[in-house]
């Protein structure tokens, strides 16, 4: 059975205030070009369809294209939701649209609930465990332990249960939206470790064939049998070296799997430079940057006259703008920025209360710190965006900020 994985779609974000709906839909356009022409027999999207629990008008009108296509193609397709999702809202209708042979999995109650495909060696179940923040499916589990190793080893129990109960032979393709441990991340994805330790293990996916994993934004392989597709588009300056692509599956008779990468259209590429503005204005090497989307660090040790303007004289397409002013080792700041290197924006936070009161923020404390600055951090849309603006509190104390003119 020939699959394709993809996830993180977020539909509907921008890229530093640059809409990216267009490239979204030529995505699309590439993912329905490529079930076609490869023939699969199945697309599963680990989560993370849209960006927001409150879509956009137009991401949405994109999503219902995007479904309508595949189904008039016949190619039945697996859908999860993510932590930026609305389980709510995007499982709305599933019932109708499984007659279709599309397929959401929102529902954590469903999670062992398989989508059963057939081809000449017999059936294949795809599960699919939608997003599973701990503490509230916490009791839908009944796991003593509100994490997302406990929540989720229990969904795999059930899932493993019920394969178990199946033909002998039966193979099984697993969709989860999950940080598992060996994993690498990026800037774009939002931390989901308020529910607990945010990493699990790969060992709590024993006993499948294949899992097709969403939330982690760069393509990687974790196992043979493990793996994450990444997003279909950059969505930080973090993957400027990410080569964005689909996994293309092959599950064989007796559940090995073959797999190739299919590369995704890329609007315009990503690059990053670093140092004195005038040698950044001057340096002929740096020519070939100049149709990408740049993210400039200025490193002068005095903040020059008008940053952004003059960088987009040569580089058009600027989004960021890093100051990091070079300092001796006996300037005050250089030490504060010594002492904070390493360290999360989240983890100043925290220690600054510590400071303050003696004793650090409890769990509840702990939650609205993390909340406060997901909220604000690049990328974000909404109230207290910070699109090209202030990095975060680590960043700025260390004598670094981030602008979007200068």
């Amino acid at each position: 059975m020939r699959i394709l994985h993809t996830s993180d779609w977020h539909l509907g974000r921008s890229f530093h205030r640059v809409g990216l709906l267009d490239a979204q839909e030529a995505f699309v356009d590439h993912l329905v070009d490529t079930a076609r022409s490869e023939r699969v027999d199945a697309v599963v999207v680990a989560g993370d369809v849209y960006d927001r629990a409150l879509p956009s008008l137009d991401a949405v009108a994109l999503y219902d294209r995007a479904l309508h296509r595949l189904a008039a193609l016949g190619v039945p397709t697996v859908m999860i939701s993510g932590n930026h999702d609305s389980a709510r809202r995007l499982g709305v209708g599933a019932g109708l649209m499984g007659r279709a042979g599309i397929h959401l999995r929102t529902d954590p109650a469903g999670c062992a609930v398989p989508v059963v495909l057939a081809d000449d060696h017999g059936d294949v179940a795809l599960y699919g465990l939608p997003y599973l923040e701990p503490a509230m499916v916490r009791e839908e589990f009944g796991v003593r332990r509100a994490d997302h190793a406990a929540v989720l080893g229990a969904a795999m129990d059930r899932v493993r249960a019920d394969l178990a109960a199946r033909p002998a032979g039966t193979r099984s393709v697993v969709l989860a939206h999950a940080f598992v441990a060996g994993g690498a991340s990026s800037d774009s994805e939002r931390d989901i470790t308020a529910g607990g330790v945010a990493a699990v293990p790969p060992s709590v996916f024993d006993g499948v064939d294949y899992v097709a994993l969403g939330h982690l934004h760069g393509s990687q392989v974790l196992t043979e049998r493990l793996r994450y597709s990444g997003s279909p588009l950059a969505y930080s300056f973090s993957e400027a070296d990410h080569r964005k692509s689909m996994w293309l599956v092959d599950l064989g008779p007796r559940g090995e799997v073959s797999a190739e990468r299919v590369d995704c259209p890329v609007p315009r590429r990503l690059a990053r430079v670093r140092g004195r503005l005038e040698d950044l204005l001057a340096d002929p090497s740096l020519d070939r940057h100049a149709d990408a989307w740049l993210e400039a660090t200025v490193t002068d040790p005095h903040r020059p006259h008008e940053p952004m303007a003059r960088l987009r004289k040569r580089f058009p397409h600027v989004l960021s703008l890093v100051l990091d002013p070079e300092r001796s080792d006996d300037d005050p700041l250089a030490s504060y920025a010594t002492r904070l290197r390493g360290r999360t924006d989240r983890q100043i936070a925290e220690d600054f209360v510590a400071h303050v009161r003696g004793t650090g923020p409890d769990e509840h404390e702990r939650a609205v710190l993390h909340a406060a600055f997901d909220a604000v951090r690049p990328g974000a849309e909404g109230p207290g965006t910070v699109g090209a603006g202030a990095r975060g509190a680590g960043s700025a104390a260390a004598g670094t900020a981030r602008t979007g003119e200068a």
